[in-house]
């Protein structure tokens, strides 16, 4: 998808065995140990297959199940995203784990002068951003690539902003894709990772908990006949690191500074991550 100039990334043949030897040479180093798929253990190489299948069994009904599930919050805690990005007028920005465009659509709309690369790592979603891009008016300043978070076939220095929103928990390598967010941002980048994490209140974790486990897999079988997957959805959603971890993470990850917004309770939270 899209038009992959020199400017910003390398050939396709290029972009494919860059994919391809970082995903192996991971492998290599990571076979026969284990991961986690939701509450399941899993083994590491096998974790962005199964992620795959539950992104390609949910696609078709993702967005409706996203306003369903949040009962539509999702849409302001993205508006929020992009207010706290800055983005500026002939910004070139990544979306990851973009989804069908959300975020993106925000960007574009706002910025019809910036450069938007949307990118997911499964094709099914791609391919219904891609459709929408085109049906509600978004596709002049904005590229569609397929690709992993964890090995970004894109040049040093590239992006002035990265988002990701509700993917990172995805990640079978978190450190690994943070440090590529981080080399493919200029200087003064910044990165923003919008995520599910921990309730700050207990009273109400325990409410966010029951539904989660007892709701959110139903919604999945009535709007979506696939309730496993949104059990999966639930599960992962625990086992991402907490606020405080993440903020870690992104700073040992190279990043120079990072702080976080919580946002109804703590229930989702914006990382930035800033490098000077």
């Amino acid at each position: 998808y899209g038009d992959h100039r020199d400017l910003h990334v390398r050939s396709r043949r290029q972009r494919q065995m860059c994919i391809r030897d970082r995903l192996n040479s991971s492998s290599r180093f990571q076979m026969n140990k284990k991961t986690h798929f939701g509450y399941k253990e899993v083994d590491i190489e096998d974790k962005a297959k199964h992620v795959g299948g539950v992104f390609s069994s949910v696609a078709s009904s993702y967005d409706v199940m996203n306003d369903a599930m949040s009962m539509g919050l999702h849409r302001l805690w993205k508006r929020i995203l992009v207010e706290i990005a800055g983005v500026k007028d002939k910004d070139v920005v990544l979306d990851i784990a973009a989804g069908t465009g959300d975020i993106a659509k925000l960007i574009s709309n706002q910025f019809p002068s910036s450069e938007i690369f949307i990118s997911d790592i499964n094709n099914e979603m791609l391919a219904l951003g891609r459709e929408r891009s085109i049906d509600e008016g978004f596709s002049n300043n904005t590229h569609f690539c397929q690709l992993s978070g964890e090995a970004i076939p894109f040049k040093d220095n590239t992006f002035d902003i990265i988002t990701i929103g509700f993917g990172l928990r995805n990640f079978t390598d978190k450190p690994a894709g943070l440090k590529e967010m981080r080399r493919c941002l200029k200087k003064n980048g910044r990165l923003l990772v919008l995520e599910f994490s921990q309730p700050t209140s207990s009273l109400f974790s325990k409410v966010y908990d029951w539904y989660s486990f007892n709701i959110l897999p139903k919604l999945g079988a009535l709007l979506a006949n696939d309730s496993d997957s949104y059990q999966y959805l639930a599960e992962s959603i625990r086992m991402h690191p907490d606020q405080e971890a993440l903020k870690e993470l992104v700073l040992d990850s190279g990043f120079d500074d990072c702080k976080f917004y919580n946002l109804l309770n703590g229930i989702v939270a914006i990382h930035v991550g800033y490098k000077e």
